[in-house]
């Protein structure tokens, strides 16, 4: 094990200062397989993160795990080396099952799963989540599967419907546990927990230890190993701004001014419920913003879309809820904004620490009024120092920067047999688009985004439209927040 400061003790948890501790252990002292070694090497994953670090050995030797680690931290490199090392392939049944709260997340995983087993043949990941239609999933699942990733819900309805078994289960991971409850999947996740075999491997990841973690954890994990990572003296490259204002009908104003001074390439404002987001994204829209809603009342395909063209460059601001937001994860994200103080210090520290990663400095601003002093109180306490609010600057006659790509929708996708590859073919056919000018690919079962530079939009468009992928044209237009 590595040196960790000892938190609570009274807990047995442990606590890392991963900002300040320096791994030099690299993925070769871990009991991984060969293949998977040749993988990381590869991806030129040379050294674990402090969560990888703390949580491999204990997966790997078998015993259940309890740990704090938020999205962005690398859990899921963790537990997914510890799936698929343990994994029999020649054996085609449900062996490791990974329920998530979000589809969005849900996918990332599997996406990273399946990074991380492509030098391991014949292994099948599959995605069980709500908002597509369950007859594709049931035929996937008639075909038989190695790991499951999905969203509590639909694997209980297929549970329920016959159509997935678990008795062959031997590992069960809990991702992202604390919004899983806050999202009401208690009665789903039990259920499924008590259709899998008494004799698993379970680890829980949770952002944070909520007492209904707590509680899910003393009922569900035998002897577990504890490791804490996300603390806040840990994001020391975050640096926090508050500031005072009067009353809630002046936290629009403020934020419009923050952004304006700020000008962030990528922003997300936190607000409390849904009609707030509502509220405020319509304002910043009216001061030039380009920026979209992100709540529970959206569309799945619309939340898809907003999710995709913000991770890719060409939305600048997402106003969002703490529970909607979850899953979202962006390589560089320059600002959060805390439009009014989260419920609670543990969603605070959350919020914050999506920015600011892989050493990146980042910044963090926060809205309060004179009636917030408890919750103030709190973060002093947990952050060990004295809060004093910053002026906010002065008005401005500016002008909203906008986002430097735009995305274009293609309909067609992975069942036509479309690759990024024929995307990318037919931008630079002809030297049209250069090939600097292209963002971002994802391709989803009947549709395809690509993100591409603002000064290369028309001609990357006009090529689309004009040019033919697998042998057939297919229809491209911009796609615009919803």
């Amino acid at each position: 094990m590595y040196n960790t400061a000892l938190f609570a003790q009274t807990t047995g948890l442990r606590l890392l200062q991963d900002v300040v501790l320096t791994y030099k252990t690299q993925f070769s002292a871990f009991a991984l397989p060969q293949a998977l070694l040749d993988t990381l090497e590869s991806l030129a994953f040379h050294q674990p993160t402090p969560v990888q670090a703390e949580s491999l050995p204990v997966i790997l030797a078998g015993k259940d795990l309890l740990a704090q680690a938020a999205t962005g931290s690398g859990k899921t490199a963790a537990f997914a080396l510890g799936i698929l090392s343990k994994l029999n392939v020649k054996h085609f049944r449900v062996q490791s099952l990974v329920l998530c709260p979000t589809r969005e997340l849900a996918e990332q995983v599997a996406t990273e799963i399946r990074t991380l087993a492509r030098s391991i043949h014949n292994i099948k990941v599959l995605t069980l989540c709500g908002g597509v239609p369950t007859k594709g999933q049931t035929l996937s699942l008639e075909h038989g599967a190695h790991i499951i990733v999905g969203t509590p819900g639909r694997v209980l309805d297929h549970l329920q419907q016959q159509h997935l078994q678990l008795d062959e289960l031997s590992i069960l991971v809990l991702d992202e546990a604390d919004r899983m409850l806050e999202m009401g999947f208690a009665d789903e996740m039990q259920q499924i927990i008590a259709a899998a075999p008494a004799e698993r491997q379970q680890l829980l990841f949770s952002a944070t230890f909520a007492p209904a973690v707590k509680k899910l954890a003393d009922a569900l994990l035998k002897a577990p190993e504890q490791v804490i990572i996300d603390s806040p003296k840990a994001k020391t490259s975050i640096s926090q701004e508050f500031y005072l204002v009067e009353d809630s009908s002046a936290r629009a104003a403020a934020t419009i001014r923050l952004l304006f001074a700020k000008m962030p390439s990528s922003c997300v404002v936190f607000a409390n419920t849904r009609k707030e987001v509502q509220s405020l994204t319509e304002q910043l829209k009216q001061a030039g913003f380009s920026v979209a809603a992100l709540h529970g009342d959206l569309e799945q395909r619309d939340r898809e879309q907003q999710l995709l063209q913000f991770a890719n460059g060409s939305l600048q601001v997402l106003v969002a809820t703490d529970v909607a937001a979850r899953g979202l994860d962006i390589e560089k994200l320059d600002l959060v904004l805390n439009y009014e103080l989260a419920h609670d210090t543990d969603t605070h520290i959350h919020r914050i620490g999506r920015t600011g990663r892989a050493g990146e400095q980042g910044v963090a601003c926060t809205l309060y009024t004179e009636q917030d002093g408890y919750k103030l109180g709190l973060l002093e306490d947990a952050f060990e120092q004295d809060i004093t609010p910053l002026p906010l600057p002065l008005t401005q006659n500016a002008k909203a920067p906008l986002p430097a790509m735009i995305t274009i929708e293609i309909d067609g996708g992975k069942k036509q047999k479309l690759r990024p590859a024929d995307i990318v073919g037919a931008l630079t056919r002809d030297e049209q688009v250069a090939f600097a000018d292209i963002g971002k690919i994802q391709l989803q079962e009947s549709r395809a985004y690509v993100a591409v530079k603002r000064s290369a939009f028309k001609a990357a468009l006009q090529q689309l439209n004009n040019s033919k992928m697998k042998g057939r044209s297919f229809r491209a237009y911009r796609l615009t927040p919803a």
